[in-house]
C-alpha cells in the first residue's frame, strides 16, 4: 500500500486552500454613529431626540461614543457643542489621532445630510448595540453550560441567564418616558369604565370580601400591597382565602374566562395549602384532613369538593428561600400561557434578592426585595400581595394592634408599597391571658375579673380585624371579618343586629 493509499480516506485540512467560514463581525453601523454625531454637532437640539436613551456605552466605534459623551456634557451645562467649543478638548487626546485629530469632529459636522432622522439613527445604534450584548451573553451562556460545577447545577445557570436576558431588556429600554396627560387620562377612564360594568364597582381584582373590596376597590394592577401579622393572626390563611376566592371567579363579571393565581409559598408546602383550601370549601376541620379522622360522608365531601374546585386556575410555588429573578422569571412565564390576574408571595422575609444583587446588611437586602416586587407588579401590570412578619415590639404594648412602625425593616416595605394591611385577632391575646387567682385575693374579686375577661372574649371570639395602615389610592381604617380557626376560614361579618331572629 503506498502513502497515497493510506491518505485516500483521509479528509484533507484546507490549509493554503479557500477558507470556506466566513467571518463574522460585532453589529454596527459607524456611517449611523457618523451622521447622529455630525447632526448633534450642527445642530444640538438633535441630541434632545437620543439624549433619554442613548449613552457613550452604545457606540460600537469608542471614538464616537467619547465624543457623543463629551457633547452631553456641553449640552446638559447649557453650553454649545461645535467642533470649536471641543477643539479643546480633544487636541490632546490621543484616541483620536488615529482618525485626524480635531479635524475629525469637521469632518463630521460638514458630512451631514439631514438633522431629521437624528432618532432613527439613535435607536439604529441602539438596536446594534443590543445585539452584541445578546452575542456576549449568548456566549457566557454557552461557556457556562460546558463548564460543569456543583457549585452551579444547570437549573440556576437558566434562573442566571433569564435573569440577565430581563436586566439587558429593561435596563435598555427605549420604550417609556413622558407622555401626554391625554393619554394618561384616557387610561384613567378606561380604567372608571371597567369598574362601573364591574359588579360592585371594583377597579381592582376582588378579593370576594365585600367590606375589605369596598374600603380597597379592589387590588389594583401594578400595586404592591403587604400583608403583615404577627405569628397566629391568620396571614396565610387570609391569603389562600383570597387566591382561591380569585382563582375560581372569573376576572370580570362580564368575562367567562377565570383569573390566573401565582402563590409562591416559601414556608408551606402546595399540600399544606391545598388541605387548607379543601378545609375551608368543605367545612371540615383541617386538623381532621391531615389525620385522616374522616367520616365516610366526611371523605364524599372532600371529593365532590377536590372535583369542583380543581378547575381553579391557582398555580403553587412552594420553592424554598426563591429569589426575585425566578419569582419574576416563573411569573412572566404563566403569564405567556395562561394570564395572570394576581401574584402571592408567603413571605417577604423568606425571600432572596436576586443572584447578581449584593447587600451589606438585611434591611438593603429586604429593600432589594421590596423594589424587586413592585417592578414585577408594574411590568406584568399585576398586583403583588407579598406577607410580610412584624417585630416583637408588638408583644410589649398593651395594645396589640400594629401599626407602621412593627414591620421588621419597616423603612423600605413602608416606601416602596402602595397598600400595607395588617391582621390582627384579640381573641388570640385573650386565649393566653386568662386571669388565674391570686393567693391573696378573695373568690369575689377573682370572679368578677373572670367574668370581665369572659366578656371581652366572647365579644371578641370569631372576630379578625384587617387594620389597613397605608393606602396610596384611598383612606385607611379598620375591615372587621369573621374568622373560623378550625377551618381556617375568613369570611365577611355580619353583625348581630342584621342577623335573623332565631326562634
Amino acid at each position: 500500500m503506498t502513502i497515497d493509499d493510506q491518505n485516500s480516506n483521509v479528509t484533507p485540512l484546507d490549509v493554503g486552500g479557500p477558507i470556506t467560514e466566513t467571518y463574522r463581525e460585532a453589529p454596527g453601523n459607524i456611517e449611523a454613529e457618523q451622521g447622529l454625531l455630525g447632526a448633534i454637532l450642527v445642530n444640538n437640539r438633535a441630541f434632545e431626540k437620543v439624549g433619554d436613551f442613548l449613552s457613550e456605552k452604545h457606540f460600537l466605534d469608542p471614538v464616537h461614543g467619547r465624543i457623543y459623551e463629551a457633547c452631553r456634557r456641553l449640552i446638559e451645562r447649557g453650553q454649545l457643542a461645535n467642533p470649536i467649543t471641543l477643539k479643546s478638548l480633544f487636541d490632546q487626546d490621543d484616541s483620536l489621532k488615529t482618525v485626524g485629530g480635531a479635524q475629525y469632529l469637521v469632518t463630521l459636522a460638514a458630512s451631514l445630510v439631514t438633522v431629521i432622522n437624528a432618532d432613527d439613527y439613535g435607536i439604529t445604534i441602539k438596536d446594534a448595540f443590543l445585539r452584541r450584548e445578546l452575542i456576549e451573553l449568548g456566549e457566557q451562556v454557552v461557556n457556562e453550560a460546558y463548564s460543569h460545577t456543583l457549585e452551579l447545577p444547570a437549573a440556576q445557570q437558566i434562573e442566571i441567564a433569564e435573569g440577565k436576558l430581563f436586566s439587558l431588556a429593561e435596563t435598555d429600554n427605549i420604550e417609556g418616558g413622558l407622555q401626554g396627560f391625554n393619554t394618561a387620562l384616557i387610561e384613567s377612564i378606561r380604567m372608571a369604565e371597567a369598574a362601573y360594568k364591574r359588579d360592585g364597582g371594583l377597579a381592582g381584582v376582588a378579593s370576594r370580601f365585600q367590606d375589605l373590596d369596598r374600603q380597597l376597590g379592589g387590588f389594583h394592577p401594578s400595586d404592591l400591597l403587604i400583608l403583615a401579622g404577627r405569628p397566629a393572626m391568620g396571614k396565610t390563611a387570609l391569603a389562600t382565602n383570597i387566591a382561591f376566592n380569585v382563582a375560581k371567579h372569573s376576572d370580570t363579571d362580564a368575562s367567562d374566562e377565570k383569573a390566573c393565581v401565582a402563590f409562591f409559598s416559601l414556608e408551606m408546602s402546595a399540600e399544606q395549602l391545598a388541605t387548607r383550601i379543601l378545609s375551608e370549601t368543605t367545612n371540615i376541620s383541617s386538623e381532621k384532613i391531615r389525620r385522616g379522622e374522616l367520616s365516610s360522608n366526611d371523605f364524599q365531601k372532600l371529593v365532590q369538593s377536590s372535583q369542583d374546585i380543581e378547575s381553579a386556575l391557582l398555580f403553587i410555588d412552594d420553592t424554598p428561600a426563591i429569589t426575585v429573578s425566578a419569582l419574576r422569571t416563573r411569573a412572566r412565564r404563566l403569564k405567556r400561557q395562561h394570564g395572570l390576574s394576581l401574584i402571592i408571595v408567603d413571605y417577604l422575609q423568606l425571600m432572596r434578592p436576586s443572584i447578581n444583587d449584593k447587600a451589606d446588611n438585611r434591611v438593603q437586602e429586604v429593600s432589594m426585595i421590596t423594589q424587586g416586587l413592585k417592578a414585577i407588579a408594574k411590568e406584568l401590570d399585576v398586583p403583588v400581595l407579598a406577607l410580610s412578619q412584624l417585630s416583637r415590639a408588638v408583644e410589649q404594648r398593651e395594645d396589640k394592634r400594629p401599626v407602621l412602625a412593627d414591620l421588621r425593616e419597616s423603612g423600605s416595605i413602608e416606601q416602596d408599597a402602595d397598600v400595607v394591611m395588617f391582621v390582627f385577632r384579640e381573641e388570640y391575646y385573650l386565649d393566653k391571658a386568662e386571669p388565674v387567682q391570686r393567693p391573696e385575693e378573695g373568690d369575689e374579686r377573682y370572679h368578677e375579673r373572670h367574668d370581665k375577661w369572659m366578656d371581652l372574649r366572647n365579644k371578641a371570639h370569631g372576630k379578625a380585624e384587617v387594620i389597613i395602615g397605608k393606602q396610596r389610592h384611598g383612606p385607611t381604617g379598620t375591615v372587621t371579618m369573621h374568622f373560623d380557626g378550625a377551618t381556617t376560614r375568613f369570611s365577611d361579618f355580619i353583625p348581630e343586629e342584621r342577623l335573623p331572629d332565631r326562634h
